[in-house]
């Protein structure tokens, strides 16, 4: 756990959580920060809650000492989406005392009755809301639905011009007590946005038109300092992250960067083969890539490279008419995720049946992904030479289709 200060009365509690698969479902191999907010005027207020969902009251009397916070000082809950790792530290709060307010969207409202059954001293609030903690301290309310729960709203200091964004802006990676952009290198920082990509891609992507319309509701904001649920805090270039944001947000319809994603699975070896030939042409004409072998990658990080990448290599055999069930996963993750309008080829490796790229077809009209599939090379055993020709020449047409 490590205490510091935002800003001017406000006060950042961060502890962080590994070896657990986020929501149950993404590896996380460096871990993530769980992020709490108080704010202090005359009354005091706790956003996003008091670190994580198995606090026990002892862990929060000891937390509230180390701010010198007394628990009858809590007046207001303040939850930003109730989401268990934002909220299910109410249950503990509730043992230690009684006579707080909880402040929330509609939506939350409804999720806190049917996940904790509480339903007392719950006040809604909307867009411009405004909860008036004395001594200058003034909180407004953002509803920004769907970034990623429909209750999401963001809470924003107008003293400071600090938003407190909740999921937004968030990323994976375990924090230090340098848990700032002004604190931190350059190499760190980039750290922290190639692990938003992971965080972005596994967790909101499928949302990303209410992102950029979030966006657009927060540029009417004065914002100084952006503190998230997640990862670190922006004070020095707040717009960083944001823009970052806005940049993945319009990936999801392309055009991405000029880079390639291979995914590929292999049996006994014939299409790997064929993978390593494609590999070797990819490295001949400069091109930036990422491989990923299935199942021994997992789906987080292949959904990761492609949401950041225009081009897309399908390399399976087939297995029991269809594609080899891991590569199949994952096309089907990519498509649950709204990984659209990617140019793309395919090659693999059949045996007694063909199949795969039938199965290929139906999973990208069913997910509307409007892929561009500019080639589709099949062969029977191992590849031979004039099998490896028609790669090359799928290789270079999903080449010379990428823009800049």
């Amino acid at each position: 756990m490590n205490i510091s200060e935002v800003a001017k009365g406000i006060y950042r509690l961060s502890i962080n959580v590994e070896n657990i698969l986020f929501e149950g479902l993404w590896e996380i191999p460096n871990g993530v920060s769980l992020n709490s907010y108080i704010v202090k005027g005359e009354k005091t207020a706790i956003i996003d809650g008091v670190c994580g969902w198995d606090e026990t009251p002892e862990a929060l009397f000891a937390l509230l000492d180390q701010m010198d916070i007394k628990v009858e000082d809590i007046d207001y809950l303040v939850v930003n989406h109730t989401e268990p790792d934002h909220s299910g530290w109410i249950e503990s709060f509730r043992e230690i005392s009684s006579d707080f307010e909880i402040i929330c969207s509609k939506n939350a409202a409804n999720f806190l009755s049917a996940f904790y059954n509480h339903t007392e001293n719950v006040r809604i609030v909307n867009d411009g809301d405004i909860l008036d903690l004395g001594n200058g301290k003034q909180l407004s309310f953002v509803e920004i639905p769907n970034l990623h729960w429909p209750d999401t709203m963001a809470t924003f200091d107008n003293e400071t011009g600090t938003l407190m964004s909740c999921d937004a802006f968030g990323s994976y990676g375990s924090v230090s007590e340098r848990n700032y952009d002004d604190l931190l290198s350059e190499e760190e920082i980039s750290f922290f946005l190639k692990e938003a990509v992971r965080y972005y891609s596994n967790i909101v992507a499928i949302f990303s038109q209410q992102v950029l319309k979030a966006l657009d509701k927060c540029a009417q904001l004065p914002i100084k300092i952006v503190a998230p649920g997640h990862g670190i805090v922006w004070r020095k270039n707040p717009n960083r992250i944001i823009e970052h944001y806005r940049t993945l947000a319009n990936y999801q319809k392309g055009p991405a960067k000029k880079e390639v994603t291979l995914l590929f699975g292999s049996m006994y070896g014939m299409t790997e083969a064929a993978v390593e030939y494609a590999k070797q042409l990819l490295d001949e004409k400069g091109v930036t890539y990422r491989a990923y072998r299935l199942p021994d990658t997992d789906i987080g990080t292949v959904l990761a490279s492609a949401w950041e990448s225009q081009g897309i290599i399908v390399a399976t055999p087939t297995y029991e008419f269809k594609m080899f069930p891991p590569v199949a996963e994952a096309i089907d993750e990519l498509g649950r995720k709204k990984v659209a309008n990617r140019k793309a080829i395919m090659f693999g490796s059949y045996g007694w049946s063909k199949g795969a790229k039938k199965e290929l077809d139906e999973m990208l009209e069913r997910y509307k992904l409007n892929w561009d599939l500019l080639d589709f090379v099949e062969f029977n055993g191992s590849a031979k030479a004039e099998d490896l020709n028609k790669i090359q020449t799928a290789i270079e047409t999903l080449i010379n289709s990428l823009e800049e």
